[in-house]
């Protein structure tokens, strides 16, 4: 999931409307609701948009459930912190939370408070960012978005949508079907590439390694390298048994 591209308001609601697709999208996995369609729900019928919020709680527990487990990048919260707000937005009283946490509940305060003041940072920081870029000339070169899970955050990331494109037609005889050249030992140009393959596969969906196989072969003939690669750079994850795959968001 590209966080740049998504507000606040629909990270909080757990879902999203592409407009292109007169759709609305889950953004924990990625089940899309067309609006207009009528869906039938526990013998109940819903709209779209009443649909992927009931799917969300039927599914995924609670969006801030969903949040606070996230091993985005970008969820920097400690484990204590994260169990904090659970127990804040269960509505627990300060007496319990102690209890069970074995502080005090001058600790618990103590605690709400310092959300509430980060919370302020976070929205002062915000304002001051979006006044800065929402300017921004319309040629302004646009960077990529690094994907949630990527292992390595560093330089390699620093790849502009012409880069992008430059290395895709460097690299790829054919993106329909897409068929890789060779593969760059620079780490830029892996990424670019590996990210371009993983755009072979469905998210949302479990694949056999017998599966991914299949999907990878034509695309290269060192399938088992893009395999180990797609891993290794988090575009991927894969049951300890290696028996079940799937992309990340």
């Amino acid at each position: 999931m590209d966080y740049g591209k998504i507000t606040l308001d629909e990270m909080k609601k757990g879902c999203k409307y592409e407009k292109e697709q007169d759709a609305y999208v889950c953004n924990h996995c990625g089940q899309i609701f067309h609006a207009g369609q009528v869906l039938q729900m526990d013998d109940s019928f819903f709209i779209a948009e009443s649909a992927v919020r009931k799917h969300i709680r039927q599914i995924h527990g609670s969006n801030l459930e969903q949040l606070l487990c996230s091993e985005s990048k970008y969820n920097t919260l400690t484990r204590n912190q994260r169990d904090l707000l659970a127990m804040f937005y269960s509505k627990m009283p300060d007496k319990d939370m102690a209890k069970k946490l074995n502080v005090t509940e001058a600790t618990i305060r103590r605690q709400r408070f310092t959300f509430r003041e980060k919370a302020k940072q976070a929205k002062f920081y915000l304002a001051m960012y979006e006044m800065a870029f929402e300017d921004e000339p319309a040629d302004a070169e646009q960077m990529i978005p690094i994907h949630n899970h990527a292992a390595y955050v560093d330089d390699r990331y620093l790849i502009t949508e012409d880069e992008k494109q430059q290395i895709v037609e460097t690299f790829f005889s054919s993106t329909q079907p897409l068929v890789l050249k060779s593969f760059s030992p620079k780490e830029k140009k892996k990424v670019v590439i590996l990210g371009k393959i993983a755009e072979q596969f469905v998210y949302g969906k479990k694949y056999s390694e017998r599966e991914v196989n299949e999907i990878l072969r034509p695309v290269y003939e060192d399938y088992m390298t893009i395999r180990r690669y797609l891993i290794m750079y988090g575009f991927m994850e894969r049951t300890k048994d290696g028996r079940q795959y799937w992309l990340t968001n």
